[in-house]
């Protein structure tokens, strides 16, 4: 067992884990944040994408006893104060949300995009989604979904994408 020390949604956690645990068995069996998916098990898909010190990572490759020390963000930290955040809230105008078992990987992506870019263009979005596969949207509704947060975050537009 390790002790590890890191910030989830910005509460402090102070955990002892076995070394072969990864980040998606302690987000969910631990931490009981269900909002991360398990997928394919292999990085491949996506789904179980979080922030890792603002960078997307597939939770599933990395061991738990990497975010000792570390700001891990995960879907449940999006929102605030009970309200969807402006780029969950594209998420749902532009339909990009369907069955949805891919929207928090696809949503944790496009925050650090954002976190990068105030005005990113269609391949750095394309790029931003490349490691989150989706069944049922085709794309152009996710594509959307981040252009109008884009466009909420510029200068004179209203929002906190």
């Amino acid at each position: 067992m390790h002790p590890i020390s890191f910030t989830v949604n910005g509460e402090r956690q102070e955990l002892c884990v076995p070394s072969s645990m990864t980040l998606l068995e302690l987000i969910r069996d631990a931490l009981h944040l269900t909002g991360t998916k398990e997928g394919c098990s292999i990085g491949e898909c996506g789904a179980c994408t979080v922030l890792l010190d603002g960078t997307p990572v597939t939770s599933c490759l990395v061991l738990a006893v990497e975010a000792d020390g570390c700001e891990l963000t995960t879907i449940e930290g999006e929102a605030h104060g009970g309200e969807l955040s402006s780029l969950q809230q594209a998420f749902i105008e532009a339909g990009a949300v369907q069955c949805g078992f891919c929207t928090p990987g696809m949503i944790l992506s496009a925050r650090a995009l954002l976190s990068r870019t105030d005005d990113p263009g269609e391949d750095e979005i394309l790029e931003a989604i490349a490691g989150n596969l989706c069944r049922c949207t085709g794309y152009e509704a996710i594509l959307e979904a981040v252009r109008i947060a884009a466009r909420r975050r510029r200068p004179g537009e209203a929002g906190d994408a």
